[in-house]
């Protein structure tokens, strides 16, 4: 009787066990697919405004040009895909009537996947380049409030995307180069006694990757400089 007891009392000390370490298991699955969204898909777009969608769209298309013109379409597919990506649908709502061009992007990401040679996608990706920048025309917006929501998103991207001295998730990496890009462009257009300084750090912030682009096997700069740089940008606003 007393060993009866003491197998019932194994098994469900077993059973507990199992089932606590399969609740761990499960929860870390979801931290980790969580982990994985945190920084594309958390940015709740569908509650920002069009113009800071927009923004962060140009980022992801700034990213793969640079890429693809870099030499690496594998590494530029993925960022250049993003403005007609499943992923991202709410992002894009109500940009249509702002002159967006999704059958273009699908085109280039086609065009990527088949490795068309560069005199049939360079064309493609000017066109592309064009129609973001209809896109931020379009939408309109504060250019100091965009570039300030760039700079918030150049220290999410980076610091996820670098860690150590090392780049741990390359995309995050490139899209943070690709916000900065955007930013660069956006404080061209800034009037006012700052904006020959504002330009001035904002190229700066651009120098921090490689001048080639922002590959993924880059050296990538210190978190930190990155981050202090980015915050010099907005101190120029």
């Amino acid at each position: 009787m007393k060993k009866s007891l003491i197998i019932i009392s194994l098994l469900g000390l077993c059973l507990v066990g199992c089932s606590d370490s399969q609740s761990e298991h499960t929860s870390n699955q979801e931290d980790s697919h969580n982990h994985g969204d945190s920084h594309e898909g958390h940015h709740s777009m569908g509650t920002l405004p069009v113009e800071k969608r927009v923004a962060f769209m140009s980022g992801h298309v700034e990213a793969g040009l640079a890429l693809y013109r870099a030499g690496k379409p594998e590494q530029a597919a993925k960022h250049l895909l993003h403005p007609v990506s499943e992923t991202h649908q709410a992002e894009r709502a109500g940009i249509d009537s702002l002159g967006f061009k999704p059958d273009l992007f699908k085109s280039v990401s086609k065009a990527l996947d088949a490795g068309r040679p560069a005199s049939e996608i360079e064309p493609m990706l000017v066109e592309a380049e064009e129609n973001i920048t209809l896109l931020q025309k379009n939408s309109g917006g504060d250019v100091v409030e965009l570039i300030t929501f760039l700079m918030e998103k150049v220290d999410e991207e980076y610091n996820a995307g670098v860690s150590e001295g090392m780049i741990v998730e390359a995309g995050e990496y490139q899209d943070a180069f690709g916000f900065s890009i955007v930013a660069l462009k956006m404080a061209k257009r800034v009037e006012g006694e700052k904006a020959a300084s504002l330009v001035e750090e904002a190229s700066k912030l651009v120098s921090m990757w490689p001048e080639i682009g922002p590959l993924a096997d880059s050296k990538p700069a210190p978190v930190e400089e990155v981050v202090n740089q980015a915050k010099k940008v907005v101190e120029q606003l």
